[in-house]
């Protein structure tokens, strides 16, 4: 029953773009590589495409835009709507500016990555991207930044309920719980997604 209501909320709840506002390509000579060709090479000097597989099967898309003046790197968790190829611009710009490294990614079902938007995909799709910030870029949590806009606020707080030693978590625009988002109610119901108001007390 919860998997079938948690389907229909899932509906009501995230709205990838259609189509994708991007391709993901292997780079010539391989080694693993990607490229979005929608993106000038000059623009994504600096950038790293990736792909992802999350502990749900899914594969995900990811950006690392690096700042060599970074002192912290930013985990953006977009909000509904969007794809990486719609971020990119502001992820250039958030880097450039505040001197950060930035791993922005897409949910299941988002831009090129497979899968579903649900709510557990995004939690499985967060938890992917923070490891590969571990493993693949060395970054300890005392330089991370969860960024959570929206919709993204959901997986931002799940993953930062659990590391104690983050740098800093910032929620824009968060949202409640996914009901919450079309009607004002006061009660969690079981069937609601994105129940984030005990992590908010």
């Amino acid at each position: 029953m919860g998997a079938v209501t948690s389907t229909i909320a899932a509906k009501f709840a995230f709205f990838p773009p259609s189509p994708p506002s991007y391709t993901v390509v292997a780079c010539v000579g391989g080694g693993g590589r990607f490229m979005i060709p929608e993106i000038s090479p000059a623009a994504s000097e600096g950038v790293d495409v990736l792909r992802l597989r999350t502990r749900r099967g899914n594969d995900i898309v990811a950006m690392y835009v690096k700042n060599p003046r970074a002192g912290a790197t930013l985990l953006y968790s977009h909000g509904n709507a969007a794809d990486l190829g719609q971020m990119f611009p502001l992820f250039i710009e958030l880097s450039a500016r505040l001197r950060i490294n930035l791993m922005g990614y897409d949910y299941s079902g988002y831009g090129q990555s497979s899968g579903k938007p649900t709510e557990y995909n995004t939690y499985a799709d967060i938890e992917a991207v923070y490891e590969c910030l571990k493993e693949q870029y060395k970054v300890a949590d005392e330089d991370i930044i969860l960024y959570g806009q929206s919709v993204g606020s959901g997986p931002t707080l799940d993953l930062a309920s659990r590391l104690p030693n983050l740098r800093a978590v910032v929620l824009h625009s968060p949202i409640l719980s996914g009901l919450r988002v079309l009607y004002p109610v006061k009660h969690t119901y079981w069937f609601d997604i994105y129940k984030v108001i005990p992590l908010l007390l």
